[in-house]
Order: structure tokens, then sequence, then C-alpha cells
């Protein structure tokens, strides 16, 4: 493997494999690799040799952390256009994900967070391990669960999205599997033979899946229990409120370590990322395509890189570290309804669409 490139994307046989390659960064993703990625995804979708897609991270802790916030972050605060070229060309490979006409196998045997979960979740086969440790943790930096959340996470179980969402949960894979982000669990010490068995493979017919999910199954095995699964009614119970309020709430009122370790978690976030994040996910509940939600999710990222939290939230977690944010509005029934519709607004000419 090329050393020096920062994602590798090769052909072996009839699979397209692609390597996220900054192990050092934990594989976070760049603009640049998002340009590398994309042409070739496109080129891979129209190409009658390749059967399948395999995505995978270097190193030994991640698939991918996230996107490349930090860089975001610099642009922003001079003036650079990447607040809107990132997420506007991020988007578009998520969605590319999402309806690509071959298996899309992503390999989430590490860290999976942000950017990495818009590079797994929107495939069809995305395989834990582990060493998986997935979450959508944008709320405190104050952004919110964008690469798709407002699909996915409304149409997880009850509501375990709007858990995922507020609080940044932690999964491992058994609650991967058991919510249904991950379709397969495989032995960290099985993931390399998993690989190889897949690059091998030449799946032949109409539906190459079949073949691939024959030899998915060879390597899976039981995780063991499910940690959310021990808590769901009660997320049902707490999550399924109209406000965060009222979720606030309702946590109090369960009067347990659960309840109190939830409480804890959403008083780290920003009141108006947790404010637009509910709103986020109620509406995604009611939009009727991948595409409908990422378009709503490009607006938001504009109306965040125009909000002082977002700065706030990454000089807090990334530039000073001292996890002391600032939050303007510091509390949540300062965050009145209109901010939050402002938030959803339109871009007009700006605003992302997609080719039906």
């Amino acid at each position: 493997m090329t050393d020096d490139l920062e994602i590798v994307l090769e052909r072996r046989g009839a699979t397209g494999l692609v390597v996220l390659n900054r192990p050092r960064a934990l594989n976070a993703l760049t603009l640049g690799m998002i340009r590398d990625f994309q042409p070739v995804l496109d080129a891979w979708a129209l190409d009658r040799e390749i059967k399948a897609v395999v995505v995978r991270g270097a190193g030994e802790r991640a698939f991918c952390a996230g996107g490349d916030v930090r860089a975001v972050y610099e642009a922003g605060k001079v003036g650079g256009d990447l607040t809107r070229t990132f997420f506007r060309e991020e988007y578009v490979l998520n969605r590319t994900i999402f309806r690509h006409p071959k298996p899309y196998i992503a390999l989430i045997d590490g860290i999976t967070m942000g950017g990495g979960v818009g590079l797994s979740i929107p495939g069809r086969h995305r395989i834990a391990g582990d060493k998986t440790l997935l979450a959508m943790p944008e709320t405190v930096i104050g952004l919110f669960p964008d690469v798709g959340g407002s699909w996915f996470l409304p149409r997880l179980p009850g509501e375990t999205g709007t858990w995922l969402a507020l609080t940044g949960a932690r999964l491992k894979a058994a609650d991967c599997l058991y919510l249904g982000l991950a379709t397969a669990y495989v032995p960290s010490d099985d993931m390399a033979a998993l690989e190889a068995a897949l690059l091998a493979a030449d799946p032949q017919g109409t539906d190459p899946s079949r073949e691939l999910e024959r030899i998915v199954a060879g390597f899976a095995r039981d995780p063991g229990p499910s940690e959310v699964a021990a808590h769901r009614a009660a997320i049902d119970r707490c999550f399924a409120a109209d406000t965060v309020e009222e979720i606030f709430d309702a946590l109090e009122r369960e009067g347990d370590d659960w309840g109190r370790a939830q409480l804890a978690q959403l008083q780290k976030g920003s009141p108006t990322s947790m404010k637009v994040t509910l709103e986020q996910l109620r509406r995604g509940s009611r939009l009727d395509s991948f595409e409908d939600c990422m378009t709503m999710e490009y607006r938001l990222s504009q109306a965040c890189m125009a909000s002082g939290d977002f700065y706030e939230g990454i000089r807090a977690v990334l530039v000073d570290k001292d996890h002391a944010p600032r939050w303007d509005p510091a509390r949540l029934d300062q965050v009145g309804r209109d901010r939050v519709e402002s938030f959803f607004a339109p871009l007009g000419a700006e605003d992302l669409h997609f080719d039906r």
C-alpha cells in the first residue's frame, strides 16, 4: 500500500477495494479523500466487471473517526469556502453510496463516528467487529447528526435513534447488530480472512449480494447481548417526547443510574444543537427519500457554519481541549422556536439538489 495516499482505491479481481489511509488521524475524512473516492465509485457503478465494493480503514484503531472538522473550523474562521464545499461534496458521496447498484461492504471494525458513519451506514452491508465503536456525537461540537442521520436514525427501532442523536452514545458490535446499524458481527481476528474471501469472490448472476452474504455468514458469530436492548423500554419512554425539555424531565423521573448518565451526556451538548437535532429527526421521519434528507441536512450544515456554537464546540474539544464550551444561548429555555426554524430555511440557488 502507498503510505502517502490518504485513500487507496484498487481493483482486486471483481471487487473494488477502498482503504481509508490516515491511521494517525484515525482515518478522518478530508475533502481530498472525498474527491478521490467519488469519481471511482461512480465508475465502478458502471463497470460490469466490478461486482462489489469493500471499504475498510487502515491501522488497528479506526474505520473512520469522522470528517476533518478541524479543517472546516479553520476555514470558517477566515471565511474559506471549505465550509460549503466539504459538506456539499460529502453529502453527494453519501448519496452515491446509498444508491450504489453494487453491493457495498463496510468493515467497521474500529472507531466509526460522524463522517465514518456516512461512509458505512448508507451502504448495503456493515460488518462490525470487536473493536467497533460507533457514535454520532455531533451535539457536543455544535453540529447535528448528519451524513444521512435524518434518514436512518428515525428509522431505528423505537426511539433509539433519538437517544443516539441527542446523547452521542457509543455502541459496540452487539448494539449495532441489535439496532440494524450492523448487518453482521465478525470477530476482529477474522476480519483479514473475511476481507481476503470477499476480494477473491467472483459472484455471478443478477444478484451478487447472495454469494457475498454467504461468505460473510461463514465468518459471522453471535456478539452476545446488547446493552441497548436492556434499556430499550426506558429509551422509548423517555425519548418519545416532543421537546428536549420534556426529555430532560422524563430522564429525571427515571431516578436511576441510567437516567442520570443520560442526563450527564445531554448536559454536555449545545442547547441549540439539541433542539435542532430533535426537530431534524422528527422531520426526517416524514421525508420520503434519502435525497430529501440530504437537502435538509445541507441547509442545517450551513446554518451551523453561521452559528457560533460550532466554532466554540471545536475550540473546546479539539483546539484548546478544555471541554468547557460557552454555548450561546447557554440554556435550553433561551433557544426559541424561531431560532430552530431558521436552521431549516431553504438556501435558494445554493441549495443541494440531486438528479433523480
